[in-house]
């Protein structure tokens, strides 16, 4: 459990993300509210649900394929060192909204609810004039938000907000609705399509959120049998059993592991697929120019690394996600890929600075805008990782503390503290905690852990 020091800074802090902060928000209050400004931008985030960052194609994957995704990358910039601060569904899209880590935005677990009086970027973004949509899957406990400044608002509520992948019920706008398209990525697509496609004087704010990659990875019917043969080069940890240990049976994965993997990257490639059928219309629309396009992961995924599946822990498999930026007018050498570490509380600021709007000042994230102009502007240098319990998962409280060199993780039970080389071992199989090295660094890394949980910035 996260300590009670960053329980009651939370409740202090409440009130930095309050709606009356800012109500003064306008566009008139934007440096691109001129009119001899460039167009507002149009803003799309895509977002879905345990994919790992290495489960694509221009990621080095040895299987799966993803060819609207790389194209995304190729056309715009992959961060290759992109993380989240809790590999988590529900606090991990809290962060994401608000730009706050969840010991600010109180979403700590599956289990604690949504603040109604948090903001959301989709909020500051109507507030300067776009037209905004929510599509996809809310997955934060209890009903369903009251979420400001949102033009239309599409999520489902069925098996506990993580909806199913065939004829999933919709609520539209409060309204109980049927899935026109049996199968939920391309339903969520196509009413994504169709927001973009109407006729406005706005431009628009999109978060697409899709209910895939997550168990219990049911592909649609023609990717059925896709890569039925191939051999998959499994950790060296991993077995056949593995999906049956350490509580794997409640993350929904008891079985056989090839059987899930291989359906988990089906519906990869379908994710993928529909991705490329967005863009495509966005192309044929004329806004490719002119949008700015993320695709982002909400946390990773063990397959057998660490004799575990699920997520969670604070190691790179669980922490690392895919994140994909394009926007033409701001990217000038489309293609490559940045090595800075960024995080999922960037998101909010880095959207609001990118279409000229003020970033409030108690967001907690850092924009990458500045790495999105130059392959030289600095990342930052350190962040703060964060899980708390969550019943009935078998796995401890987590804090820890992330470098570009190592990471340092404590745990809240009985557990002994770990520290890695994620340089030198990138799959953290040598605790360093022992030796003569890890000796060495101990002290900097738990002050710096110290002074990341008291809000000290490490930019």
């Amino acid at each position: 459990m996260i300590n009670k020091l960053i329980r009651g800074r939370a409740l202090k802090l409440a009130g930095l993300f309050l709606v009356p902060l800012l109500i003064g928000l306008s566009p008139a209050s934007s440096p691109l509210s001129d009119a001899q400004s460039p167009k507002r931008p149009n803003i799309v985030f895509i977002l879905t649900d345990d994919h790992r960052w290495d489960f694509m194609s221009r990621a080095g994957h040895p299987v799966v394929k993803t060819p609207s995704l790389d194209r995304l990358a190729s056309e715009g910039m992959l961060f290759s060192n992109a993380f989240v601060t809790s590999a988590l569904c529900s606090p991990s899209r809290a962060s994401f909204l608000t730009g706050l880590y969840a010991h600010t935005h109180g979403v700590q677990n599956n289990l604690t609810p949504w603040r109604d009086e948090s903001v959301t970027f989709l909020e500051l973004f109507k507030q300067a004039g776009y037209d905004t949509a929510f599509i996809g899957k809310w997955h934060m406990p209890g009903r369903l938000p009251k979420l400001r400044g949102v033009d239309l608002f599409v999520s489902f509520t069925i098996q506990g907000g993580q909806g199913r992948y065939w004829n999933c019920p919709l609520i539209v706008n409060g309204v109980e609705t049927p899935s026109r398209n049996p199968y939920i990525t391309e339903e969520l697509t196509d009413r994504a399509i169709e927001f973009i496609s109407q006729k406005r004087d706005n431009p628009f704010c999109l978060y697409l959120s899709h209910k895939a990659v997550h168990h219990e990875w049911s592909p649609p019917k023609d990717l059925a049998r896709l890569y039925e043969d191939v051999k998959v080069p499994y950790p060296k940890e991993a077995d056949t059993w593995v999906t049956s240990m350490n509580g794997a049976v409640y993350a929904g994965t008891f079985g056989r592991l090839d059987y899930h993997y291989k359906n988990y990257c089906r519906v990869v490639v379908d994710v993928d697929r529909n991705v490329g059928r967005f863009l495509n219309k966005l192309e044929e629309l004329g806004f490719a120019e002119n949008t700015i396009v993320v695709y982002a992961g909400d946390n990773g995924y063990f397959w057998g690394e660490h004799r575990l599946v699920d997520k969670r822990w604070a190691y790179e498999e669980s922490i690392r996600i895919p994140f994909i930026v394009r926007f033409p007018r701001l990217i000038k050498d489309p293609g490559r890929r940045a090595h800075q570490m960024v995080l999922n509380i960037d998101l909010a600021p880095s959207l609001l600075e990118a279409a000229g709007l003020p970033v409030p000042e108690h967001m907690q994230g850092k924009s990458f805008v500045p790495i999105l102009k130059s392959a030289s502007a600095q990342g930052r240098k350190a962040w703060l990782y964060e899980y708390s319990k969550d019943f009935p998962y078998n796995t401890p409280g987590i804090e820890g503390v992330r470098t570009d060199t190592h990471i340092y993780i404590e745990y809240s039970s009985k557990r002994p503290p770990e520290l890695y080389d994620v340089v030198k071992d990138p799959r953290q199989q040598r605790n360093l905690i022992d030796t003569e090295e890890g000796k060495r660094l101990l002290p900097e890394m738990k002050k710096m852990l110290g002074d990341l949980k008291k809000g000290k910035k490490f930019d």
